[in-house]
């Protein structure tokens, strides 16, 4: 649908702010971009203004020389030198809570929910030289192509605590329901799911912002994917209940104030694309599984283009999620072909 149509997505600002600048999307409540080193070459955080008591942020960025560079900026500029007296974040990914522990260690408060606190935790405290054979074992159970399996072995493993500062102990758990002012709102908390467990947004009781992290986006769906910590789970699942759950909320005048990309209104729509996107997806695999397939080989119906080999690895645990799903739901079987799992369409009457 074209910007402008009736019920569509619309960009009330059509350029982010600049390094080191902010966007005022609403009184008291900044627009900031940080950098991160990836495709998606950048994440959203905002500054709600509490008065004389600071300022909240909601989520941080990744912890980088150059981040806390540009925060030191922000903070000398656009914050007017008050100090980021709370943090909340949104959900547990390295590039929403990857600065939380540098801004506690300054006196801030961490308010999170507690599924993203001791998933953070556990993944920053779990640092590893070299690959796991749980992980080595799970990428050849997806099928993953055998260039790309052995350039990973041979590097050293990424670690949730190259982009995490360490988080000192003591937050404040969020929780479903609840009431949370800031910015001198009062927000609700709804949680979402799929993407990250307990993933949280926040909907203004006083005005149209939502602060929507990564369970809202307006042009691009975040990743479901499935990992080695859970190698059976039906992520995809809980995202589908999630959006059903939210756009019973969801208005045409909320401004929602995304992970990534632009703010945007039209969020009714938006939360039906982003199911129907999935619902979509999974007809066309469930097609495409007349044979037995890896995941690995389930790209093309998914995402309906070819994945280059930097998005491989978020390819192929997103692929491997609406397998899983369709696994879960009694749609396909699972069968092996060598150390790698195959997924085939149960026919009417074939049997289980």
């Amino acid at each position: 649908m074209m910007d402008g149509q009736v019920n569509g997505i619309r960009h009330p600002w059509p350029e982010p702010p600049g390094e080191g600048e902010a966007t005022e999307v609403a009184e008291g409540v900044l627009w900031l971009r940080l950098p991160l080193p990836m495709k998606l070459d950048h994440v959203n955080v905002f500054a709600l203004d509490d008065g004389a008591d600071g300022w909240t942020i909601v989520d941080t960025g990744l912890a980088s020389r150059r981040g806390r560079a540009i925060w030191q900026a922000l903070m000398d500029g656009p914050l007017a030198g008050k100090p980021v007296s709370r943090v909340v974040v949104t959900h547990h990914h390295p590039d929403h809570v990857g600065l939380a522990g540098w801004f506690m260690e300054r006196g801030a408060r961490l308010w999170m929910p507690r599924t993203a606190l001791l998933m953070a935790r556990m993944l920053t405290l779990d640092v590893q030289e070299t690959w796991p054979e749980e992980t080595l074992a799970f990428y050849r159970g997806a099928g993953m192509r055998e260039d790309i399996y052995e350039a990973r072995k041979a590097d050293r493993p990424f670690n949730f605590a190259d982009t995490v500062h360490p988080i000192p102990l003591g937050y404040r758990r969020i929780t479903q329901g609840e009431v949370v002012r800031m910015g001198g709102r009062d927000w609700t908390v709804r949680m979402g799911g799929g993407h990250a467990p307990e993933h949280a947004t926040f909907w203004s009781a006083d005005c149209n912002l939502v602060l929507g992290g990564d369970q809202l986006l307006p042009s691009i769906s975040p990743n479901i994917g499935v990992y080695p910590t859970e190698p059976e789970a039906d992520p995809l699942s809980d995202w589908l209940a999630a959006c059903d759950r939210l756009v019973s909320h969801a208005r045409e005048d909320h401004l929602v104030l995304p992970g990534h990309k632009l703010p945007f209104t039209g969020l009714p729509l938006r939360l039906r694309q982003l199911a129907d996107n999935h619902h979509g997806a999974l007809a066309r695999l469930e097609a495409h599984l007349s044979a037995p397939r890896t995941a690995a080989e389930c790209f093309m119906p998914i995402f309906k283009r070819e994945v280059g080999d930097g998005e491989y690895g978020l390819a192929l645990v997103e692929a491997l999620a609406h397998c899983l799903h369709l696994w879960h739901a009694g749609r396909v079987r699972r069968g092996r072909s060598g150390d790698a799992w195959t997924w085939q369409t149960i026919r009417s009457g074939s049997g289980g």
